[in-house]
């Protein structure tokens, strides 16, 4: 155990996304079925309203207050993930549906709709020595704001696609997985707040091997239902492609459109990195209940290779961003 540990710590690759593969492959050759795919289905259920739960417990008020004073930032931001993103999905479709199939651009254009990334989203822009407490504002409004956004934006852009079943009764199941569990982490913040903060690693945990779960019970239903006999790697690396050209392209726009509206370097990082992410996180459990079983899968795979682009991306810009701003401050 001990030297598996050794090997991936010293791999170039994460172990989260060496997790989340290793979920795919296993739900590949060992799909959950039956009674215990029910009862897995369950566990999913009460490990989102647990992470969400935990996600309430770190937004400190202070930290709010701070950063809700700066609107413009926030407004930006916000337009990026809920408005330039949908319409660059949408544009997409003539070109994209061809090449990688409808259920795959049902994903491609999901992935457009989702919130923004809370942690990497706040790490980034620290990391680049960017607006800190703008990222922290926006992200988690982006991610709040989504509960009830994305639905709608679902609804409204996706209701003749990837058989998305939107109802009162799906918005009342996100609302009770995700948005009450974070009112009530955030009530109970006095008391938790201070352990969970002594203790980050159960979080990150906790947020890591909920999307892992999540990503298995999803590709377990899509194996026992036989959606993946539709889908070749030949579409696979078409929709890597498109992902990593849809990061660039929104990693320009979101670089160039702050400075023309005349925002500082501080607050252009913030736009940027927040504007750019896609929460599988919140994404993947909104699937979960957005879309039918046997399509989730799918739905959820350009999410996923979305997610792992942005993230190797953006991390490279931040460390780049981050030592300017040291040569910066040092000359």
């Amino acid at each position: 155990m001990r030297t598996l540990k050794n090997l991936l710590d010293r791999s170039p690759i994460d172990g989260f996304i060496l997790a989340i593969v290793a979920a795919v492959v296993v739900a590949a050759f060992l799909p959950v079925r039956g009674a215990a795919g029910e009862v897995l289905d369950w566990v999913v259920i009460f490990a989102i309203g647990a992470l969400f739960f935990l996600y309430g417990t770190r937004l400190h008020p202070r930290e709010a207050l701070e950063g809700l004073k700066h609107w413009r930032l926030h407004v930006t931001i916000l337009a990026f993930t809920f408005v330039a993103f949908p319409i660059i999905g949408l544009a997409l479709k003539p070109v994209v549906e061809p090449l990688i199939g409808s259920d795959l651009y049902a994903g491609l254009l999901f992935l457009c709709l989702v919130p923004s990334t809370v942690q990497s989203s706040i790490a980034f822009t620290s990391i680049a020595k960017g607006n800190i407490a703008g990222a922290i504002v926006s992200a988690s409004a982006s991610n709040i704001l989504g509960v009830f956004l994305t639905p709608l934006l679902v609804v409204a852009l996706m209701h003749n696609t990837g058989d998305a079943s939107i109802d009162a009764t799906s918005i009342l199941k996100i609302v009770a997985q995700i948005l009450v569990p974070f009112v009530v982490g955030q009530l109970a913040r006095p008391w938790v707040g201070p352990f969970f903060a002594r203790h980050a690693k159960i979080t990150k945990l906790a947020d890591r091997s909920t999307i892992v779960l999540v990503v298995y019970v999803a590709f377990s239903e899509g194996v026992v239902n036989g959606i993946w006999s539709s889908v070749d790697a030949a579409q696979v690396i078409a929709v890597a492609v498109i992902s990593l050209l849809l990061v660039l392209i929104m990693l320009v726009i979101t670089g160039w459109v702050p400075k023309k509206l005349g925002f500082d370097r501080a607050d252009t990082i913030a736009i940027q990195f927040c504007g750019t992410k896609k929460s599988l996180a919140t994404g993947l459990p909104m699937a979960t209940v957005l879309f039918a079983g046997s399509t989730v899968g799918l739905i959820v795979l350009p999410l996923m290779i979305f997610h792992q682009i942005q993230l190797i991306i953006c991390s490279w810009l931040a460390t780049r961003y981050g030592r300017e701003a040291e040569a910066i401050e040092a000359g």
